[in-house]
């Protein structure tokens, strides 16, 4: 190598122009983020923001592919079967890797013998809107509707049964003395429409789900789970300033691959998520979906999804529920 090519490799691995993928011959040329959430939904829209960027960082093509249902349940097998080249990876949050599996007796995964942690890039937080025509502008107003009007009674929305929404609603419904029945949806973008048109008077999901809806006017976020208020949202208090404690461990997003992956490439790709995530306009975006952004390697993803997992554990065998 002549020292004029070996000045412009440096450069370039400097300024970090150079792919993070090794162009071996057997590479895959094209990198594949499942979904386990339909089109339009909060996590959808986050897969296509950083899909965007990270196929810049990779220097590959990075194609987002919905595999809705099952609470993420049907992406999760699918990253199960797919190859462990680096190839195939799977965004999700906590539902499907710490809740589903202790909530479904045969989930077809089971997330620490069959993923491996690839980088995570924020938490966040549950909340509780409610439609347009329902006339509750706190929460407080919200539980005296459904007390006064609607005899005590009345259907929650949420994005996937048996999940953290589905237990918020059962506590929400003991604590308050409400006969309060969890309405499960395929994911957060039906659940919103069926609120938008009023056909369901509130619902529980994640800030991100909720937010552009908030911020138009269209729905009202009346409390968030978490220790403290949120960036995006800070008129809206937590439900611990209300009174319902023990919810302020918050979910978390991440990538995970198949197990078997080359210890090198997750190494890889989650320096290219890391150079992402660090993008000023990537943070603002995906602060104003209402996430906490931060980067987690693998080894602190993983860290936190055991952390999280056996919150939950807790509160599921508190809860009685038993596995479907």
């Amino acid at each position: 190598m002549t020292l004029s090519r070996r000045h412009l490799l440096a450069s370039a691995l400097a300024a970090g122009a150079l792919p993070l993928l090794p162009a071996r011959a057997d590479a895959p040329r094209t990198l594949r983020v499942l979904v386990g959430f339909p089109p339009g939904g909060g996590t959808d829209a986050i897969a296509r923001l950083l899909a965007d960027k990270l196929k810049d960082a990779l220097g590959v093509p990075v194609v987002v592919e919905n595999r809705p249902g099952a609470g993420g349940q049907i992406a999760a097998q699918a990253l199960k079967g797919a190859p462990a080249d680096g190839g195939t990876l799977f965004l999700t949050h906590d539902h499907t890797i710490s809740i589903l599996p202790q909530v479904v007796k045969n989930p077809g995964f089971d997330p620490a013998r069959d993923f491996a942690a690839a980088g995570g890039f924020a938490t966040f937080v549950n909340c509780l809107a409610v439609s347009p025509g329902t006339p509750a502008a706190s929460f407080a107003e919200y539980v005296d509707w459904v007390r006064r009007q609607q005899g005590g009674k009345s259907a929650v929305g949420i994005p996937a049964p048996a999940s953290t929404p589905e237990f918020l609603v059962r506590l929400l419904g003991q604590r308050y003395q409400l006969d309060l029945v969890a309405a499960p949806y395929r994911g957060s973008a039906p659940m919103i429409g069926d609120m938008l048109g009023n056909q369901i008077a509130a619902g529980i999901g994640s800030v991100q789900d909720f937010i552009e809806n908030h911020r138009a006017g269209k729905l009202r976020v009346l409390a968030v789970l978490g220790g403290r208020r949120q960036a995006a949202l800070p008129q809206v208090p937590t439900f611990a300033e209300l009174g319902l404690s023990g919810f302020e461990d918050t979910p978390y997003y991440g990538f995970y691959a198949p197990a078997g992956t080359p210890e090198a490439v997750l190494a890889r790709f989650s320096e290219a998520l890391s150079r992402v995530v660090a993008q000023p306009q990537v943070r603002e975006q995906l602060t104003a979906m209402g996430l906490t952004v931060g980067f987690m390697t693998p080894a602190q993803l993983a860290a936190r999804e055991r952390a999280y997992t056996a919150v939950w554990q807790r509160i599921i065998q508190d809860s009685g529920f038993k596995p479907q």
